[in-house]
């Protein structure tokens, strides 16, 4: 293939020893190594060897009904990811918190905090959380609605950003002689009252060297698309066609544009789980001996959350029953009609679903040589379906070293992938500018009056 011209971004999804469900009992991983933060450490800097973009952590709120068989998220990531900035210098942090319970200051402080030690290199994964063991653990009854969900999402996101915004550039003096600290007409009170916060700031945290966290999304549905496009700079989203990536991509860009902002001020990022080997024919054969690993039971209570019914005791070799309709889906939507997608388009059983379910939870996955994976992000990339990826190792650290190893020489060589890191921060890694103050303006008026 022909070199291009324009290069892709790169973020290694990071989850306990590997994205499959079953990585923790494969011989190729070490069990224990989840509740070592040197662990994670190693892996961000192997992702760093790599001069991938980004490192990323999901996040629940609710161990949920699975522990028996899997629980893959120990750590609370904001915490994780600082024991990771001081184990590395250029690779983007991200973490995912929230917006359903908590409340916008703290959350604020945390990231702004996490900016600061990693000295900008923080970004904020914007989620509202679908799960029922989650609600239960904050007091709630059932999931919220979907709707109010966004609506609260939409809120929490403004007065965030207005808080991290509190701080001008230049706030900070450090005037020892005449005993200046800050510069008072540049720290703003935020004075909010909504509908559902009142906030009166200013945030007590300056503003970090890159402004503010990068904004992350990872909703898919059409309220997802939304709030993406008004808010987000990278988009995590599950695709499993080129076809269907695509479509998604054109039609994420013109919402970004009808909301006045420049297509490329956000980043889409399909999600891989790679299987890499030397052969076609190895690489399939990896994927079959995590698949083999699978337990049905931990499978089939996933498998009910996505799709809003019980199946613990349904049959495995019959095809799934009835389904609910889409809008009776409070949970996560997207995330449900690409399983009830993909489930029709092969008539699957519940067996076959849950082993191609397995490696990413309906992410794509691909087994190949390190020639062929390439080739496929090449693809993606130049047909209009992707700014880069988001690489969901199913086994770590040994998925990652070689995705970094073996892979990314060869982007680079095609002029895909850079060879160094050209900036110091995760927006300059983003290719993304200064967000802009919302006071400055004011500041700048008022000198000039």
């Amino acid at each position: 293939m022909a070199q291009s011209a324009k290069q892709f971004h790169l973020n290694a999804f990071l989850m306990g020893v590997g994205h499959h469900e079953a990585a923790w009992r494969h011989p190729r991983t070490d069990a224990q190594r989840v509740l070592d933060v040197a662990h994670f450490q190693e892996l961000a800097r192997i992702a760093e060897r790599g001069k991938l973009d980004s490192v990323f952590f999901a996040d629940a709120l609710a161990v949920g009904p699975r522990i028996k068989h899997n629980s893959q998220a120990i750590f609370e990531p904001v915490t994780l990811l600082s024991a990771i900035a001081v184990a590395t210098e250029r690779v983007g942090l991200i973490a995912t918190a929230s917006t359903s319970y908590g409340d916008p200051y703290s959350l604020a402080r945390k990231f702004a905090s996490l900016d600061h030690i990693s000295r900008g290199r923080a970004g904020w994964n914007i989620v509202t959380s679908a799960g029922a063991d989650e609600a239960a653990n904050f007091g709630v009854d059932g999931i919220p609605a979907h709707h109010g969900r966004y609506e609260r999402a939409e809120e929490f996101v403004d007065v965030a950003l207005a808080l991290w915004d509190s701080w001008e550039d230049g706030a900070v003096v450090l005037d020892e002689e005449t005993g200046t600290f800050a510069d008072p007409d540049r720290v703003h009170t935020v004075g909010h009252e909504g509908r559902r916060f009142r906030v009166q700031g200013p945030l007590n945290s300056p503003r970090s060297v890159q402004g503010r966290p990068l904004l992350v999304q990872a909703g898919s549905s059409e309220s997802g698309k939304e709030f993406a496009a008004r808010h987000a700079e990278a988009v995590f989203t599950a695709q499993r066609t080129l076809e269907q990536g695509q479509e998604f991509y054109r039609d994420l860009k013109a919402r970004v544009v009808r909301h006045g902002r420049n297509a490329d001020d956000l980043k889409v990022l399909p999600g891989i789980v790679p299987y890499i080997a030397d052969t076609k024919e190895e690489a399939e054969e990896l994927e079959r001996s995590f698949t083999d690993l699978i337990s049905p039971e931990y499978s089939l209570r996933q498998l009910s959350t996505m799709l809003g019914v019980d199946l613990t005791e349904h049959a495995l070799d019959a095809p799934l029953p009835p389904l609910p309709t889409l809008d009776e889906i409070q949970g996560n939507k997207s995330r449900y009609q690409l399983v009830k997608d993909l489930a029709a388009d092969g008539d699957l059983t519940v067996r076959q679903l849950i082993g191609l379910l397995g490696g990413g939870r309906g992410h794509r996955t691909f087994a190949g040589t390190p020639e062929q994976i390439a080739d496929e992000l090449q693809t993606w990339f130049e047909q209009g379906a992707a700014d880069g990826f988001n690489i969901m190792p199913p086994y770590l650290p040994g998925g990652l070293d070689d995705f970094v190893d073996r892979v990314v020489p060869i982007l680079q060589e095609r002029g895909l992938f850079r060879t160094e890191y050209t900036a110091s921060t995760l927006r300059g890694h983003y290719g993304l500018g200064d967000p802009g103050n919302r006071f400055a303006a004011h500041t700048a008026a008022a000198v000039t009056a």
